[in-house]
């Protein structure tokens, strides 16, 4: 799906960001702090020297092993830290996938075992792998040359993880791709997916580096149009805005420590992640007397995009970002004054190609202020005083593009104790040719965004994986039902709104699903802490906007994304468990991931447990998404309720 990938990566190492500051590595000073180049390139040597490796070897990913949790809650500042890192390791040659554990301290291997019968993401080498597969092919030259091609250099070749499978491809376990083919024409246009080689689905046996199967429906007609969205194809542009700066002539007000940030009350670590992303630790909050913890580790935990066309030739198409493609390694350079304002504060991150190198990504972190309005206010009319004070957020965040699509996740802080989660959806719309010129009433499976353009209605699942250690790694899950009384004799005006709190027992009791009709929350409270006024502290998950998936029971996409189907599960802390759509999504089998990390029904009450959040957007799109998305957000807050006695911002000063 992610074209080109490797050049991408090779104009990441050499592009400078001028005028940009960008924060450099912190020293190891933390158990959790991120891989460095030198760490990675021990991990690679240690594997190396001790395994025979082919030459066709590659490692999909490489990353911070991280540390047993108790290790690292009891760690004293400047007391020695065991240091390891995560490989997996793809032998092509072979179809087999291992993984290793390095101990970077003693540069030795740990661990070291074969992974049976999975596919691990898709690495940089297969794209082009993929795309000299095709172009070499007579069958999908012929494809080409009958729909009036001849030169296959002005065709783009994007591959996809495979998705969907064919009983004889299930039974065959070879490592395939799928490729979707545009049209780019002259150099001049770029923005070849307005242009897409519709009727035609081509699947790479990349053990091969063959062709399996070539699927030719017949010739459909594509956009001749030229797509490009710059200054200079757009022509006339709408009237420029009077400059606004955003300014901090006194610097910003949070703290930067290696990669623990502090601001407002807060404290928290990051890593950008090769495959979930942001990653955040340890978020505490300081009440002015204690400082208190609420999570110990939030993450976005994976992804699927599900198209709702049954042609035989998008029905596959059900993409899991984070584990076949691996999402954090997919981050893009962001500029001040663009992604995020000019105030903020770009930062670099460190990554391992599939070659097992590392390379520096310059600026893929953002860490800015920003003034979000009103935080509280009253006004009294009776000696006519004005109480207000203004909101400031602390935002982190990154962008990512996957292939046509563009995604920001921000992690917010507010002054009132809420962390905030918000993700931009944006990009371009998965285009799909056809002859249509006007829109038909038989379009049930889209709309007509353009001449020959259809827009298919499709999907956006985000899990987020969210470990509460709130007041302690003691919690218990309460979910919240609010329900109108019934006219009585103790509710004669029909006005009484109740509320009922029910404890979320087992693993398999707690996977629920939001309610509008009964304004369903869910709240994670302490389970031996009491505040002042008795009852437990805790902190609420507020879904924001969402949506039920929609594919129908019996369907594989469902079978395999069924993290999905839900959209909240409870699970006792477990560190191996991850990720919600299994740790190996690409090629999976069905049930993987959350399915089986509850399938031993474990105990929730008063246990270290770990809740995991599923929020959905249906895009049916439209005209004005074309050629590029407007953002369009999706998110959820953790609001803190019992945790502080009063409004932690009301001592704020003027």
């Amino acid at each position: 799906m992610w074209l080109a990938i490797a050049i991408i990566v090779f104009i990441s190492l050499s592009f400078g960001l001028m005028g940009i500051l960008t924060a450099q590595q912190p020293a190891i000073s933390h158990p959790l702090a991120s891989l460095t180049e030198a760490e990675i390139n021990t991990a690679v040597s240690v594997i190396q020297r001790e395994k025979t490796l082919s030459e066709m070897a590659a490692f999909p990913l490489i990353a911070l092993q991280e540390p047993d949790k108790e290790e690292v809650l009891k760690f004293i500042p400047g007391k020695a830290f065991a240091r390891k890192a995560f490989l997996v390791i793809y032998e092509r040659s072979q179809n087999k996938t291992y993984e290793g554990i390095v101990d970077l301290t003693s540069k030795s291997l740990s661990s070291w075992k074969e992974i049976p019968s999975v596919q691990p993401a898709i690495v940089a080498s297969e794209y082009e792998l993929a795309t000299q597969a095709f172009k070499s092919d007579p069958r999908w030259q012929a494809a080409m040359r009958k729909r009036g091609i001849t030169d296959f250099n002005q065709v783009k070749i994007s591959c996809w993880s495979p998705g969907i499978l064919s009983k004889q491809e299930e039974a065959a376990g070879n490592r395939l791709c799928r490729g979707l083919f545009y049209y780019k024409g002259e150099s001049e246009r770029w923005n070849y997916y307005g242009s897409p080689i519709e009727g035609i689905l081509g699947t790479v046996n990349l053990n091969t580096g063959k062709i399996s199967s070539l699927v030719d429906r017949g010739i459909v007609p594509f956009s001749k149009e030229n797509w490009n969205y710059d200054v200079k194809s757009l022509g006339k542009l709408l009237s420029p805005l009077k400059a606004l700066k955003i300014l901090q002539p006194n610097g910003a007000s949070f703290r930067l420590n290696g990669n623990e940030i502090s601001w407002q009350g807060w404290k928290f670590r990051y890593v950008m992640h090769p495959r979930s992303g942001l990653v955040l630790y340890q978020v505490t909050h300081n009440d002015g007397k204690n400082i208190r913890p609420v999570l110990y580790r939030a993450s976005l935990s994976e992804t699927v995009v599900p198209y709702g066309d049954p042609n035989p030739t998008w029905s596959f198409r059900n993409a899991f970002d984070v584990g076949e493609y691996n999402f954090g390694s997919l981050a893009t350079t962001m500029e001040l004054g663009k992604e995020i304002p000019e105030n903020g504060l770009l930062v670099d991150a460190v990554f391992a190609n599939g070659d097992g190198e590392p390379y520096v990504m310059p600026g893929v972190i953002g860490i800015y202020e920003r003034n979000n309005g009103m935080l509280w206010k009253h006004y009294e009319y009776g000696t006519q005083r004005n109480d207000v004070r203004r909101s400031r957020e602390l935002v982190m965040t990154m962008t990512a593009a996957i292939d046509n699509y563009d995604y920001s996740i921000n992690w917010i802080f507010h002054q009132d104790g809420t962390l905030e989660v918000q993700n931009e959806l944006t990009g371009i719309v998965l285009a799909q040719g056809t002859a249509a010129q006007k829109q038909s009433e038989d379009d049930s499976y889209g709309r007509l965004i353009a001449k020959n353009i259809f827009g298919v209605n499709h999907q956006h699942f985000f899990n987020y994986r969210l470990d509460f250690d709130v007041d302690g790694q003691a919690n218990s899950v309460m979910e919240m039902n609010v329900k109108a009384l019934p006219m009585d004799e103790k509710n004669p005006l029909g006005n009484a709104i109740a509320i009922t709190e029910t404890p979320l027992t087992k693993e398999t009791a707690a996977v629920r699903d939001l309610d509008l009709k009964s304004s369903r929350e869910w709240m994670i409270v302490s389970a031996d802490k009491k505040n002042s006024l008795g009852a437990a502290p805790g902190y609420m998950l507020m879904p924001g906007g969402n949506s039920m998936f929609f594919p129908v029971e019996g369907s594989k996409i469902r079978q395999r994304a069924e993290f999905a189907t839900h959209h909240v599960w409870v699970t006792k802390y477990k560190p191996a468990e991850l990720y919600a759509g299994g740790d190996y999504p690409n090629q999976t089998q069905p049930g993987q991931g959350l399915p089986k990390y509850i399938a031993d029904d474990e105990p929730l009450m008063g246990e270290d447990i770990v809740l995991w959040y599923t929020m959905g957007v249906t895009h049916i799109p439209r005209s004005e998404d074309w050629p590029v998305m407007p953002v369009h957000q999706v998110g959820f807050k953790l609001v803190p309720r019992g945790f502080f006695s009063r409004n932690p911002a009301i001592n704020l000063p003027e």
